[in-house]
């Protein structure tokens, strides 16, 4: 058994969470891996399973959050870090605007998150100890074409561990809020429109990884893309909006 205390990975069963947990489990790091789709699930442990442990949750369902919360915590080796991964993308467009899409989608990447946290910060804020990273993306700093469902969402994510951060700086609880650009996963391969700095989800992780490393609140990458991307929000919409077009090729 691993002397390395588990980390627990939310939204694993592909992707960029499924590429963490196998970055860990090869550098001897034991990890819980969590995802509403079991199979799957089952799968990515099958490839370490000395080191890789499922533990199948849906985050728009309280119930199986609890069950997780309350089996990983009570153990003798609880998670050191909780990785908050799990998330949903379907591109939309103006002429196919489809209000469910945005509720589904906030359900899942922001009411989801939340609904974590509600059950993960007690445990860790007794203990007094601990990391949280959360899954952002560049999405989240400006409106995108094909984004206006999954932008808000990460937007709603960005302001909130914004917030959190600075209320948990006074304890031993960390936060850290990931926002990646175009990584080449399931959900960005439906994207048809040009994807400015793509990177591979091995590169992606690594990156992350390192990032968690640090003391850092933001892990963002790639740093041209994602400060281009800051920078424009600080522009006049006059501006800020045909740079948009002309750096999505909309």
């Amino acid at each position: 058994m691993s002397s390395k205390k588990p980390i627990w990975i939310i939204g694993a069963s592909s992707g960029i969470g499924a590429e963490l947990a196998r970055q860990y489990a090869a550098e001897g790091t034991p990890v819980i891996i969590s995802a509403r789709r079991k199979e799957q699930l089952d799968k990515v442990a099958s490839e370490f399973p000395d080191l890789l442990t499922t533990c199948p949750m849906d985050v728009t369902d309280p119930d199986t959050i609890q069950k997780c919360v309350t089996a990983l915590f009570s153990s003798e080796q609880p998670p050191e870090q909780v990785i908050i991964n799990a998330g949903t993308y379907r591109p939309m467009t103006s002429d196919k605007f489809v209000a469910q899409n945005g509720i589904d989608t906030m359900t899942v990447n922001y009411f989801g998150v939340i609904r974590v946290l509600e059950q993960i910060l007690p445990p860790l804020l007794k203990a007094d100890a601990g990391k949280i990273v959360v899954m952002g993306s560049v999405a989240g700093f400006n409106g995108l074409p094909l984004s206006h469902a999954y932008g808000p969402s990460k937007a709603a994510l960005i302001n909130l561990c914004e917030g959190l951060a600075v209320d948990l700086a006074k304890t031993g609880v960390d936060l850290q809020i990931i926002n990646p650009g175009f990584v080449k996963t399931p959900l960005t391969d439906q994207n048809k429109h040009p994807m400015p700095f793509l990177l591979e989800v091995d590169d992606a992780a690594r990156r992350i990884r390192q990032g968690i490393e640090t003391n850092r609140f933001e892990i963002t990458f790639p740093l041209r893309f994602a400060y281009m991307l800051k920078l424009i929000r600080l522009l006049p919409y006059w501006i800020s909006m045909p740079l948009i077009r002309k750096v999505t090729g909309s």
